[in-house]
């Protein structure tokens, strides 16, 4: 789901669409990650970014693969 600036002060999410017309939503890092980048290295379409205290995920290229949950020594990333 994303937010559109208009909707989001309502908390109203809008399904996000792939470019094959496909709902799926992006993943997030949450606070227990531990930066160690092995995420980063998993993800096919290099959504992943370090960030300031932790990695981050673009949820613009994120297709909802998994990879990076797949990886994660402490479980971080889920879906949003």
């Amino acid at each position: 789901m994303i937010c559109l600036p208009f909707l989001c002060s309502f908390g109203i999410l809008i399904p996000k669409f792939g470019e094959k017309g496909m709902f799926y939503m992006a993943y997030v890092i949450n606070s227990e990650c531990i930066s160690c980048g092995a995420c980063e290295g998993e993800c096919t379409v290099s959504a992943i970014s370090e960030g300031d205290d932790r990695y981050v995920i673009d949820a613009e290229l994120c297709i909802d693969c998994g990879s990076c949950a797949s990886v994660c020594p402490v479980e971080a990333p889920n879906p949003a």
